[in-house]
């Protein structure tokens, strides 16, 4: 047996950037094969969607954030505009191969990032109610089991039945075990202890190579493994530091344009690995919640409501900017302080199962989202 020391810093090493590969059909389980696979970007903090997709035909916009109003925005049409981080995006609008879902939230109104984080992933009706993910519920409901490519299974991809997790460390030695120490604790442990042994010890000879763990890399990788025969239907990717509480917009600290950049490489990474795969492919942009729409007195916003969803692949074939404008004037704003959502999300992210599981709506608003009234939006993204 061999004693390897884990220091703090080989952790972090071996830890980055989150990504979560699952939905792996297998021969006698899989009935069908999903028409194309989806992917999902989750932004930790709350993305201001008025600074990624800013409503320039609103006259009050210029009224209560004219210092966060990126000047050479992209323009969309007449009425939207596209931060100019959002430069690959924009490509993807140009090619029908991307489109804009804006005034939306899952319905949560509290402000909280881990009430929050909890609904988007869990998809339930209120905060810490599912013990399981949409996304996952949606891969059983598809018969494809799942696999997460991490420490732990995200909520998210976590479904009823037995789903697992492997993380690859980039550690040295770290596949180097006793494997007769492995099969002698299997046998003097219960059934689930045995069982839990035996894929540490099968885990152990996966190579998988040195992974890297940038998410762009990540992005990458995971197109690339999607895009193969037999390979994995879904994929998660976690980027943090959305929540711009001050200097949003300056270049200081937590800067929002260097937020959406790293949004707008994420998607094309994907692209990139997926290959060919990109024509049956959807990957959307996840956030808890938006922001205030006034600018606070620090230069950046607060805890909102409504905010933006972004959606690319080759499965978007027209690409528009889908939304029921509420307005920004402050009789206009939820609560007379953030951007009242009128799209309900749950809806876009149902549409996004319908088109890559291939699963009736109907089935994905009573089983995986739990709300039967759930409105369908599908026409509105894929026709």
């Amino acid at each position: 047996m061999h004693n390897y020391k884990l220091t703090r810093r080989d952790f972090l090493k071996a830890s980055g950037a989150s990504l979560f590969l699952s939905g792996i059909p297998l021969p006698g389980f899989t009935s069908d094969n999903p028409p194309g696979n989806i992917s999902v970007i989750i932004l930790e903090g709350g993305m201001d969607g008025l600074t990624a997709v800013p409503p320039f035909g609103d006259p009050n916009l210029e009224k209560m954030r004219s210092s966060l109003i990126p000047e050479d925005y992209l323009k969309l049409n007449s009425f939207f505009g596209l931060h100019p981080s959002l430069k690959k995006l924009s490509s993807f609008m140009a090619t029908n191969n991307a489109s804009i879902v804006h005034a939306t939230s899952f319905p949560y109104k509290k402000r909280s990032h881990f009430e929050g984080q909890n609904l988007v992933e869990g998809g339930g009706l209120s905060p810490f109610s599912e013990k399981t993910g949409w996304l996952g519920r949606s891969l059983e409901l598809a018969k494809i089991p799942g696999r997460a490519l991490s420490l732990d299974m995200p909520l998210i991809l976590r479904g009823y039945n037995e789903n697992d997790n492997f993380f690859p460390a980039n550690i040295q030695n770290s596949n180097k075990i006793n494997n007769n120490l492995v099969d002698t604790l299997s046998k003097v442990h219960s059934m689930y202890g045995a069982k839990v042994f035996q894929k540490v010890k099968q885990k152990s000879i996966e190579n998988l190579g040195n992974i890297p763990r940038d998410a762009e890399s990540l992005a990458e990788y995971a197109g690339n493994a999607m895009s193969k025969k037999g390979g994995p239907i879904a994929s998660v990717i976690r980027l943090d530091d959305f929540d711009t509480h001050a200097s949003q917009g300056d270049g200081e600290g937590k800067d929002h344009g260097e937020r959406l950049a790293k949004v707008d490489n994420v998607i094309a990474a994907y692209k990139r690995g997926l290959g060919n795969a990109w024509d049956r492919s959807i990957i959307l942009t996840l956030t808890e919640f938006g922001r205030t729409v006034a600018m606070n007195g620090t230069w950046g916003t607060d805890h909102g409501y409504g905010t933006v969803g972004l959606i690319a692949g080759g499965s978007i074939k027209k690409s528009r900017v889908i939304a029921n404008w509420p307005g920004l004037a402050k009789n206009e704003q939820f609560e007379q302080r953030d951007l009242m959502a009128t799209i309900d999300y749950r809806s876009v992210c149902a549409a996004c199962i319908e088109k890559s599981l291939g699963l009736d709506h109907d089935l994905i608003a009573s089983q995986v989202f739990f709300d039967s009234k759930l409105p369908r939006v599908f026409d509105f993204i894929f026709s």
